[in-house]
């Protein structure tokens, strides 16, 4: 693609090229009327200061030429420079208006920096309204989410008001989850909330990680053999870790409960390692796997991999995307690739030693 000059460029040729033409057409003009004139018209050239009539056609002449090429010059620059911000404007206000999916057409003649600020301003619509659509989708997800949880504990505590229900430890435990569940998805989302908006922050300490993921792992040691998992875990128990060890304790728990609900029984394997000057965490499965062009949106809030299988195993959505929170606020990146075995592994890797 043929680079396009810049507008000072642009502009600084343009009136070059006008001042020019005016130049040659007036001396250049002048050196040809006068040979023309002394040659056929002898008499009609004045000996004094006051121009005869055939000098007076002669520059009335010249002035309209040089005001014409001036006029064809601005109207030219003009078009090329108002035009595309003119539909800026346009489009501008259309966008105050609520208009979102208003673009700024561009013309081929745009130049430089107006056609810059024409893709600019586009490129920024096209954010804008995806940015809407993202806060649509959140919503409607959030709402969503706290729909069951608040029509079960609202139809409980009606049917305990109204005597439908006997008062019971059993019942009071079932409302009391449905709290717990409630304050576990609004701490999710205050997480990704915050780390969305660059305010998440972990608290560095250094320990020994393995002897805090280890609690992790004994915590869900019953739960995945009762649903047919082998843990195989492999721990570097040397390996001293400068980070938020709650949090990170955290982010292992939402993988595992990742695994219980979507994975298939069989071998779990995790692994924390060193990996040249990163930490390296992983959890990985034998099934049933993911499609690649699922597994990009995986670890973005309420992105599920596969909905119907999710809404019936139950989760929020949220796991995967406070595990990616909770990493990149360590200054490193979380994300799945297939697995050997056929299945999906979740890998969190972050720097031993903090940037900042």
């Amino acid at each position: 693609m043929k680079p396009t000059p810049g507008l000072r460029r642009q502009i600084i040729q343009s009136l070059a090229v006008m001042a020019l033409g005016i130049i040659g057409l007036s001396v250049i003009g002048s050196y040809v009327f006068y040979g023309f004139a002394l040659t056929y018209l002898p008499g009609s050239i004045s000996d004094s200061l006051v121009p005869s009539r055939v000098e007076l056609v002669w520059i009335v002449c010249t002035i309209i030429a040089a005001l014409a090429l001036a006029v064809v010059v601005a109207i030219r620059l003009s078009r090329r420079l108002i035009s595309p911000l003119n539909a800026v404007a346009h489009s501008l206000r259309d966008v105050a208006e609520g208009k979102l999916d208003a673009r700024a057409p561009l013309d081929d003649q745009a130049m430089g920096e107006t056609a810059q600020l024409v893709r600019d301003f586009n490129a920024m619509a096209e954010r804008l309204q995806g940015m809407t659509r993202e806060r649509e989708f959140w919503n409607a997800a959030i709402a969503h989410e706290l729909r069951t949880p608040l029509t079960v504990l609202r139809g409980r505590l009606q049917g305990l008001a109204e005597g439908v229900f006997t008062p019971s430890s059993e019942l009071f435990e079932g409302l009391l989850r449905q709290v717990d569940g409630l304050g576990r998805l609004v701490e999710d989302l205050r997480v990704v909330s915050l780390n969305d908006s660059g305010h998440l922050d972990v608290q560095r300490i250094r320990v020994r990680l393995a002897d805090e993921l280890r609690a992790v792992l004994q915590a869900f040691a019953t739960p995945l053999a009762d649903k047919g998992f082998r843990l195989d875990a492999q721990l570097d128990t040397e390996l001293e870790v400068a980070c938020d060890a709650v949090r990170l304790r955290q982010a292992l728990m939402a993988l595992l409960e990742n695994a219980l609900r979507h994975a298939d029984p069989g071998a779990l394997h995790v692994l924390l390692a060193r990996v040249d000057d990163d930490c390296l965490l992983s959890v990985e499965d034998d099934g049933p796997g993911l499609d690649s062009a699922l597994a990009a949106d995986l670890f973005e809030a309420f992105r599920r991999g596969e909905p119907s299988r999710s809404r019936q195993s139950g989760g929020s959505g949220l796991g995967l995307a406070v595990v990616k929170a909770i990493i990149e606020a360590h200054g490193g990146q979380a994300y799945c690739q297939p697995s050997a075995q056929g299945g999906t592994r979740f890998v969190l890797r972050w720097p031993l030693t903090p940037s900042r």
